[in-house]
């Protein structure tokens, strides 16, 4: 089955650019382009695209309004909702914070290589988030700074299991399933059984959000 995808940038040949590389791919076909965010909105309710690859500066309305409004429109993690991939030119930038808390699946930088675009787009719709490789643990560092005081009841967390617990604060420091696995001497799959239950019990998207939840809930302190 291909993975639909909405090209979203204001610059044309960037827009243009993205379509051609992911359309070339036996497993990817663009459904549709846009140039702003309000277009963005209207094409993937009637698109219905599995990912969204969205710039975040455009006219008429950035990319996280669209992201919101896009995310908004499907707010059952049981849907098939689209994932969004923010595309952004600093490898740190504000506006990814908030695109997180949204839903976002994640963010790549624009000078990524072609087969590390295409590779996002493969992890995102799968269900996986994805942080630029570049600048994943100072991306968890800054956000850690900024959220130095929790924003969330702990009790949100109450339906995990210890060992659930365990997994999400591993994942809340950026480790991946194969790092956890190490960490806790138990079988890699079993630690993606063990995200899996961790995102289905709190309506979580991906891991992405995950991280973001374990700092809003103090889970994961800054420094750790």
């Amino acid at each position: 089955m291909s993975i639909k995808v909405l090209v979203v940038d204001d610059q044309a040949m960037v827009r243009e650019g993205f379509a051609a590389l992911l359309g070339a791919q036996e497993d990817i076909v663009v459904v549709g382009q846009a140039e702003n965010g309000a277009r963005a909105v209207e094409l993937a309710a009637s698109c219905r695209p599995n990912v969204v690859l969205m710039d975040v500066r455009m006219p008429v309305m950035d990319g996280l309004e669209a992201a919101r409004q896009i995310l908004a429109s499907t707010p059952d993690p049981e849907e098939d909702a689209p994932h969004v991939l923010m595309l952004t030119t600093f490898d740190v930038d504000d506006y990814i914070y908030d695109a997180l808390r949204l839903g976002a699946s994640g963010f790549l930088l624009k000078d990524a290589l072609a087969e590390e675009l295409v590779a996002a787009v493969r992890i995102v719709a799968s269900g996986e988030g994805l942080l630029a490789p570049s600048v994943t643990k100072r991306l968890i560092e800054q956000f850690a700074v900024s959220a130095v005081r929790p924003v969330l009841s702990r009790d949100r967390l109450a339906c995990l299991t210890d060992r659930e617990l365990e997994v999400m604060r591993l994942v809340g420091r950026g480790f991946s399933n194969q790092e956890i696995a190490a960490q806790l001497f138990i079988a890699q799959q079993t630690v993606k059984t063990h995200v899996s239950k961790i995102l289905t019990k709190l309506g979580l998207r991906d891991r992405v959000q995950a991280v973001v939840l374990s700092y809003e809930t103090g889970l994961v302190e800054p420094g750790a």
